[in-house]
């Protein structure tokens, strides 16, 4: 090899390794915006902390109808954005349509598994933290009846209530669980009214702890609880502070780790699936100065006992999406 021809091909590394290195990762929110206080807003965090420790910039899309999805990726990744993550189970076909075309360029998808060589999986175990928020609820009723309000009836939703309801009768096993769904389409995500009228309906019926799984849809149930001065339980994100004192705790899913981790990971985002359960800081409680008054030294010694029980496979959760039926009701 001649020397212009070595110095040819170390430039031409030079170059792709500057790429690499100039090309901003970006994330597309899900309907709801990223302030929804929930779901979205727990990614947006992942990406702002990468942001504030790296002093990096990245591309943010959110948006506004459904069919906006396909749009919306193609023009990050046309845009040389790398990698690119979304947040949310219904970008799972239009991701699977749009991956091939862009074989250079690393997707992350949150709650959906899309079988692509350069697409990264991430996949939760809700029903691990929320059994945990579950078994709190069982611990704090009064009456005897809790209450659980999802979005969107799916089996996602369905994991979380699953999940929820194990974790109520293992602390009370003659508890009684009220179920809801706010709806069948992605409306139910972002209906705070509807959720406060559930949330009330239930509250008649005797729950004196409602569980809101539902997105925006959620802050009107925690609303609605605050209000007839019984306790909520918010999820995704932390949403103890909304009203301080009445919610018992919040159940984590560290959407925010997951973004964190993709961006860090940049165009060197592994491919495959990727789990995060409670052993991986996946799912979790939220304990803080707006609801440690609520926690009771009993319930955080059941609840620090049942993450360890869950961990080492003492305490079995059943998982919703791997078989459709749940053993407790």
């Amino acid at each position: 090899m001649t020397f212009l021809k070595q110095f040819l091909g170390a430039a031409a590394t030079l170059a792709l390794s500057a790429g690499a290195a100039l090309a901003e990762p970006a994330i597309i929110y899900d309907l709801g915006g990223k302030y929804d206080k929930s779901f979205n807003e727990a990614a947006f965090n992942g990406a702002k902390r990468w942001a504030d420790e790296t002093g990096g910039s990245y591309k943010e899309l959110e948006m506004q109808s459904e069919a906006q999805r396909e749009q919306a990726l193609r023009k990050l990744a046309e845009s040389g954005a790398n990698p690119i993550v979304m947040t949310g189970f219904a970008f799972g076909d239009t991701l699977n349509n749009v991956a091939p075309d862009y074989p250079d360029t690393k997707f992350a998808i949150v709650d959906m598994v899309v079988d692509q060589p350069n697409v990264e999986s991430i996949v939760f175990k809700e029903e691990q933290g929320s059994y945990l928020v579950g078994l709190m609820a069982g611990m704090a009723s009064k009456t005897g009846t809790v209450g659980f309000v999802g979005g969107m009836d799916i089996p996602l939703i369905r994991k979380f209530a699953c999940g929820y309801v194990q974790g109520v009768k293992a602390a009370n096993p003659d508890a009684k669980v009220i179920q809801n769904m706010t709806g069948t389409t992605p409306a139910a995500w972002n209906d705070p009214v509807k959720g406060g009228e559930i949330a009330k309906a239930q509250i008649s019926q005797g729950a004196d702890v409602i569980y809101a799984a539902a997105g925006g849809t959620g802050i009107g149930v925690l609303q609605a609880a605050a209000d007839a001065k019984v306790l909520s339980i918010g999820v995704d994100s932390n949403q103890n502070y909304l009203h301080p004192g009445q919610v018992l705790t919040s159940m984590l899913k560290r959407v925010d780790n997951a973004v964190y981790d993709a961006f860090k990971a940049g165009p060197d985002l592994k491919p495959g699936i990727k789990v995060m359960g409670l052993a991986q800081d996946g799912v979790g409680f939220a304990l803080d100065d707006d609801n440690k008054a609520l926690v009771t030294p009993e319930m955080l010694k059941a609840v620090d006992q049942a993450k360890a029980d869950i961990i080492d496979g003492k305490i079995e959760v059943h998982d919703y999406m791997s078989d459709d039926s749940c053993p407790v009701q």
